[in-house]
């Protein structure tokens, strides 16, 4: 229907996403919902993570992310609540814009929709290490999980083996103790890839306390085999190999916000969406949740909760509407 408001809009469709739109549907609100195009799908965290071991159930995935949320919507789109739900399969959001209580919402089909009230759960993407002057290098690594980005998903697979951290900040300085700490590592290593560290004195204490070699040559090779299920070592510029099982990344993240500031809203220091208990952001209407939103751990478990407290926030507000009066 030509401009038709709906009551909630959620963009993007991973973790939170899904949960959104779970949750909306549930409530019995419609929702219009852009899970992004093939594009964005291939630039965000769910599609590089591949086994999911720290939520129950999400064992048996080949990928942990994508295959739960793609059950999710199709058992939504047999349910009796399916009438609720218009997703625009394929479809991202280029463009989010607010006209007095409702949003104007420009899809990536060049297609105009109006609602409400927005749930943006684009959340974010690690940035990965240049080797030998491209991040294309890592990627086997990454879908094979011989390379992390995750200490809380995917700490515990250092256990019994040899460990290195990629990073030059005291973020990567911490990752490789809380590593050592929880699970005492075969060995441990920090590799900066040619820059100068910036660890804190107390930090370099712990590190050397701990027996933590740190490498500040330019990683020029990664070497492994059977397409980045094993990783053997990484060789530096300068010359020494570092025998390494599996490897921590450890340089930030892209934070996907551009829509957020598009419409004025609140941002923290690294570009994480400022928003209360609810998800509310700065902007009157719109719901953040997920990686993307401030102060928060980057979980599957913790975006569940974020998407469930703006959908119910949004719920409340729309029933509130339309109570007699």
């Amino acid at each position: 229907m030509k401009n038709k408001v709906y009551p909630v809009c959620v963009i993007g469709g991973g973790s939170a996403g899904t949960m959104a739109v779970l949750r909306t549907v549930l409530n019995n609100d419609e929702c219009l919902f852009f899970p992004g195009t093939p594009k964005d799908k291939k630039r965000s965290r769910a599609m590089w993570v591949r086994k999911v071991e720290n939520v129950p159930a999400h064992f048996n995935f080949k990928r942990g992310i994508v295959e739960p949320n793609q059950d999710t919507l199709r058992w939504i789109e047999e349910s009796p609540y399916k009438a609720n739900l218009h997703a625009k399969n394929n479809v991202g959001v280029i463009s989010l814009k607010k006209n007095e209580n409702v949003f104007q919402i420009t899809a990536s089909n060049n297609e105009v929709y109006f609602a409400q009230y927005v749930i943006l759960c684009t959340g974010v993407m690690d940035i990965q290490p240049e080797i030998d002057g491209k991040i294309d290098t890592i990627f086997d690594y990454a879908n094979a999980q011989t390379v992390d980005y995750c200490l809380i998903c995917d700490g515990h697979h250092v256990l019994n083996k040899k460990a290195s951290v990629i990073g030059h900040t005291d973020s990567a300085a911490w990752t490789s103790i809380m590593l050592y700490e929880r699970y005492k590592p075969l060995e441990m290593f920090i590799l900066t890839n040619g820059k100068k560290n910036e660890f804190q004195d107390d930090t370099l204490k712990l590190i050397n306390a701990y027996g933590i070699k740190i490498y500040e040559s330019k990683i020029q090779q990664i070497i492994g085999h059977s397409r980045g299920a094993v990783l053997e070592s990484f060789l530096l510029e300068d010359g020494p190999k570092v025998e390494t099982d599996i490897c921590f990344v450890s340089l930030g993240m892209i934070v996907y916000n551009k829509l957020a500031l598009e419409l004025g809203a609140q941002v923290d220091g690294r570009g994480f969406v400022v928003a209360d208990e609810s998800g509310l952001t700065t902007v009157s209407g719109l719901y953040v949740a997920g990686d993307l939103k401030a102060n928060t751990k980057k979980q599957i478990y913790t975006a569940w909760d974020h998407a469930v407290s703006a959908a119910n926030a949004i719920n409340m507000k729309l029933r509130i509407s339309r109570r007699p009066t």
